[in-house]
């Protein structure tokens, strides 16, 4: 049974990973293009006046009823809308490709490690599909508020409710519910298909780092690099195009976790002292003592007597 078992996982791996691999790619191309097409987009739009918007605080009397000077740029954001919801489907379908790339890596490792949990295997999946949704729910939300207050009376206060309104602070919940799930999703994968041997030690820790640039977004336009590097490579692991080929894990259906830097110390040590050691001569045999040509007279003498 545990043989059929394995064979059973094994085939179903081998249908997976060039899937996988596909999508790890488009994720790998999708995710950033989307990111840098948001920025190209936004890069030339109008700020508001900081200048005019003080002049207008200090002045006296209530400023809800006056023009907003955000006007500018919610018009520029309603010219440029094609745009910035096409960026935002390429970013969601790369979130997607990621999340099936996890749930493929979960499966596998969950087939070698029966003691990882059944709710980590999707807890990745969860995580980038709602993210994938909140991008869609936060670029059409904030196009259609961006219109509500276009039609309206472009006032401080309607510039105001342009975040307050239901889908955008929808959007904002999923992603941030989305964004945690996913990080966790990432770490517990990279953990455990490291130490399995299905990932190299390098993409172990790559996903750690990428999980916690996510979590902190500390360095936004870096953690998008990364991301890209790690589908990537991935990719080219699923594929078997990797320099080491496809890790030994995918081929037997078992753990086959990665060396310590100890032990990859010492089997270096015992090649260099087994190259090291040449094999001793084998000894001559003794040459045998040489008689005197007198005795050996001698001894033919009596054997002929005799």
């Amino acid at each position: 049974m545990a043989a059929t078992d394995t064979d059973r996982q094994l085939a179903w791996e081998a249908r997976q990973r060039p899937r996988a691999a596909i999508a790890a790619l488009a994720a790998a191309i999708l995710i950033p293009a989307g990111t840098l097409w948001t920025g190209a987009v936004f890069a030339n739009a109008p700020l508001g006046d900081f200048v005019a918007s003080l002049q207008q605080a200090l002045e006296p009397g209530p400023i809800g009823g006056r023009p907003s000077v955000g006007t500018q740029f919610f018009q520029y954001y309603s010219d440029h809308l094609p745009e910035i919801i096409g960026s935002s489907v390429l970013r969601a379908i790369g979130l997607v490709g990621l999340g099936w790339v996890l749930t493929l890596l979960a499966v596998a490792v969950r087939g070698r490690r029966p003691e990882f949990p059944r709710a980590a295997v999707y807890i990745g999946l969860v995580g980038a599909v709602l993210s994938a949704l909140a991008t869609l729910l936060g670029a059409v939300g904030s196009a259609i508020a961006v219109n509500h207050f276009l039609d309206g009376t472009r006032t401080v206060d309607a510039a105001a409710e342009v975040s307050s309104e239901s889908l955008p602070v929808t959007a904002g919940i999923l992603g941030l519910v989305g964004q945690l799930a996913l990080a966790s999703g990432l770490i517990l994968v990279s953990l455990n298909a490291m130490r399995t041997g299905l990932i190299v030690r390098f993409l172990g820790i790559l996903g750690v780092i990428l999980a916690v640039l996510l979590v902190l977004q500390i360095a936004a336009p870096l953690d998008v690099f990364i991301q890209s590097i790690w589908l990537f490579v991935l990719a080219l692991l699923l594929t078997g195009r990797g320099p080491g080929g496809l890790p030994l894990a995918w081929r037997t259906g078992q753990a086959q976790p990665w060396p310590s830097a100890a032990e990859v110390a010492a089997a270096r040590r015992a090649a260099a002292t087994e190259g090291s050691t040449e094999p001793e001569p084998e000894a001559e045999p003794a040459a045998e003592p040489s008689v005197p040509a007198s005795q050996a007279a001698a001894r033919r003498k009596r054997k002929r007597r005799n």
